[in-house]
């Protein structure tokens, strides 16, 4: 069976749970919704436009593996924004300041980053999957609309490398996946210049996992390697089922239900 493998990483991501009061907490890993929001902005479809948002939930199957949490980042985040009248919809800031200026008030909220975490995603299509993999992979490869880590805040800070290869199993499918280094040095291109030789730069092993800079950064051979998946896979065992409010039921009125999701921890050589 094939999948669609890409990495995501970035300064900030904020991956929503449930809002409650001004409080906005981050998962530690992407949400089912932020994966499929993300490949909706690489297709160009947009939140209003729910027949298709609705046959991307339901027609692929995502396993995330957390290679690095990162760390928790809180904002005390203040903004000013006048209530709705009627049917009058403020287009543009100017508008909201202008137009109104009477009607302004503050907002205040407590927001959940995670910065400097790494995560890479499988996705497996359905029989019933209205895109390929290979269109997905070119579509996040020339995206129609901005990618974005959860939040149009949190940009990507290392490109999505995607690529469609077979597997037996999620497991083998992110263990088997070239992440390649993040920071690449001057030092770690003469490195991969020795090992390539004539042939493409591209082929040095050196390049095709992660870097000793970036596995200092990321302190990744200090915390548990976390797999994420939804559906049966025989390659991984539960440890443990988890429910999460993460499946969406309609993307312009902000409405999601819970769905259930495996967990299995391993802890990974240094």
């Amino acid at each position: 069976m094939e999948y669609l493998l890409f990495r995501l990483y970035g300064p900030l991501a904020s991956w929503g749970e449930i809002a409650v009061g001004e409080s906005r907490h981050t998962a530690s890993y992407p949400s089912k919704s932020a994966l499929i929001g993300l490949l909706a902005a690489a297709l160009g479809i947009r939140r209003d436009e729910e027949d298709r948002q609705m046959a991307l939930f339901t027609g692929y199957q995502f396993a995330v593996k957390v290679l690095s949490t990162g760390h928790l980042l809180r904002d005390y985040h203040t903004t000013q924004a006048p209530d709705s009248v009627g049917k009058f919809t403020y287009r543009t800031r100017r508008d909201e300041l202008l137009i109104g200026k009477d009607r302004l008030g503050t907002i205040l909220s407590s927001r959940e980053y995670r910065c400097d975490a790494l995560s890479l995603v499988a996705v497996r299509a359905l029989d019933d999957a209205p895109h390929s993999l290979h269109e997905l992979c070119k579509a996040l490869l020339t995206p129609k609309f901005h990618l974005y880590l959860g939040r149009k805040s949190c940009p990507l800070a290392a490109p999505l490398k995607p690529l469609v290869r077979p597997a037996n199993g999620f497991r083998q499918a992110l263990d088997e996946y070239p992440c390649g280094p993040l920071f690449i040095s001057e030092q770690l291109v003469r490195t991969a210049r020795r090992e390539a030789g004539a042939k493409d730069l591209s082929e040095a092993p050196s390049l095709a996992t992660l870097s000793q800079v970036d596995l200092y950064a990321l302190s990744n051979g200090n915390q548990q390697v976390r797999y994420y998946w939804e559906g049966n896979t025989d390659d991984l065992q539960p440890q443990q089922v988890l429910t999460r409010h993460d499946q969406p039921l309609s993307r312009s009125r902000w409405q999601f239900t819970r769905r259930e999701e495996n967990l299995y921890l391993v802890k990974e050589a240094s």
